[in-house]
């Protein structure tokens, strides 16, 4: 049993929050995840310092903190299926109970391992719509900003393990004085030089 117990809604809302990182409102928890996450549960969560929620307006919007990921990280091991549950639960939990240990006996982050294989995702949907033909050089200045929120440095990680299977690239623009602000925040820097253009390889 996890170190603090929570409900199955108030457990799915901060595994979900965790794997998403950025702000998601209450409906889309309900429609995209069936949880319902009651006032009692959400009070209970924001006191415990896991979410914060925005309520000043509708709909409610919430977020997880660092204390939420880590909670989920010491925990996911010890989450049981839900009673009554049939068969393909119950092996999916047997195999995370499994799995998890193993990741973190290598010091692989069971949580930052799937968000990033999603971040890459995102990364490639933005960059497809950005592009205008096939192998196009994008602004990483117009790319960041589709990426719902995700920090800086957590981009700048997908995209260097992005760059290192070798199709993706990373360059500079050679026209700095067409540079922006904008560009200046966005861009990568490696080896010295910063970089604010990105291209993929069609695979």
């Amino acid at each position: 049993m996890p170190e603090t117990y929570y409900g199955a809604h108030e457990t799915a809302t901060l595994i979900v929050l965790a794997l998403e990182n950025r702000d998601v409102p209450n409906p889309e928890l309900t429609n995209r995840y069936g949880i319902e996450l009651r006032p009692t549960g959400r009070t209970k969560l924001n006191r415990a310092g896991l979410i914060r929620t925005r309520t000043e307006s509708r709909p409610y919007v919430h977020r997880i903190t660092d204390a939420g990921r880590q909670w989920c990280e010491r925990n996911l091991v010890s989450l049981e299926a839900p009673p009554r549950s049939g068969p393909l639960p119950r092996a999916v939990f047997e195999l995370l109970r499994l799995l998890i240990p193993n990741l973190q006996r290598r010091g692989i982050s069971p949580v930052e391992l799937i968000r990033s294989g999603g971040l890459e995702t995102l990364i490639r949907e933005a960059y497809r719509d950005l592009s205008v033909k096939p192998q196009d050089w994008v602004r990483l200045a117009k790319l960041r900003p589709k990426l719902n929120g995700v920090g800086k440095d957590e981009v700048d990680e997908v995209l260097l393990q992005m760059v290192r299977t070798g199709t993706t690239h990373l360059a500079p623009d050679s026209n700095r004085k067409v540079l922006t602000d904008a560009d200046h925040a966005a861009a990568v820097r490696i080896g010295g030089e910063d970089k604010h253009l990105m291209a993929i390889e069609e695979s």
